[in-house]
């Protein structure tokens, strides 16, 4: 990845930290941690790696992304919205009735979205079935999915992990949003999901384990797994819940509360200062 890449995939990331907060706050409600936690995953796929096509996007040939943790969709909608995929003061509407964006997605609702999830651990077996259609189609799209460490507490995840590999659908790549909280505590004391990357071998994935807020080792993460054949490909990422807002960092308070005026205020001229930042040093 070049510098130039690098420095535009930050400034993306930043600008969709600001839209969660806008989003959230406007709703006031929502979930701000693990859309902020997973905001350098859904930048770098739809600016670098999805094919994707805002002004097309049913495209039978386009790549699929899967947000199996539903509830962190302020993040996926405000990359969207940066994408084009529809006008950012969308944003500002999140959750009223009659709105487009809805507090899970919404894929008839919603241009750019593949499938509707909110119950946890379906989003896996949803994007299996669309990496199987494309093994028994013959097309080359790829499927993604992201979902959540506290999540991956649901039996169902492992039963599309089994069905993922006994089908070698190596054109699936998970992604695991690790940032250790969920919504009552922390993930290890609630029930404990490690040794995960021991898990996810055993049921017979390829397993690469990355900073998931570091853009080239999300690009490597990505570049490998299109390599790897007869098996799918689990990324298990390690974040910061909260990431970018420092009061909000590793609290599992944040997982589903909107900020008020005053938090709200600081958390934007927090995030806007660091956007400056980036695009002075551009």
């Amino acid at each position: 990845m070049d510098s130039s890449t690098m420095r535009q995939l930050k400034v993306m990331a930043a600008k969709g930290r600001i839209g969660v907060i806008l989003s959230t706050f406007n709703a006031k409600s929502g979930h701000p941690g693990g859309s902020l936690s997973a905001m350098e995953i859904f930048t770098y796929l739809y600016f670098n790696e999805l094919n994707v096509d805002p002004k097309n996007p049913n495209d039978p040939n386009r790549d699929r992304f899967v947000l199996s943790k539903g509830h962190c969709c302020p993040g996926l909608y405000s990359v969207l919205a940066l994408k084009g995929f529809f006008e950012e003061n969308e944003l500002e509407k999140l959750r009223r009735v009659g709105a487009m964006l809805q507090g899970h997605p919404d894929m008839k609702g919603t241009p750019g979205v593949d499938m509707s999830t909110g119950s946890l651990g379906q989003g896996v077996s949803a994007a299996c079935g669309m990496a199987m259609a494309a093994k028994m189609d013959g097309a080359d799209y790829r499927v993604y999915a992201l979902l959540g460490d506290g999540e991956s507490q649901e039996g169902q995840v492992w039963e599309a992990a089994m069905f993922a590999a006994h089908n070698k659908l190596d054109n699936l790549t998970i992604f695991v949003d690790q940032n250790g909280l969920q919504i009552d505590g922390c993930v290890c004391d609630i029930c404990n999901i490690e040794p995960l990357d021991k898990k996810y071998e055993s049921f017979g994935f390829e397993v690469i384990k990355i900073d998931g807020h570091d853009f080239e080792q999300i690009e490597a993460a990505v570049n490998k797994a299109k390599t790897i054949k007869g098996k799918p490909t689990a990324i298990l990422c390690k974040t910061v819940k909260g990431k970018g807002v420092s009061f909000m960092e590793n609290q599992c308070g944040w997982h589903g509360k909107a900020t008020n005026a005053e938090e709200y205020k600081l958390a934007t001229d927090e995030l806007n200062a660091a956007l400056k930042q980036l695009e002075v040093n551009a």
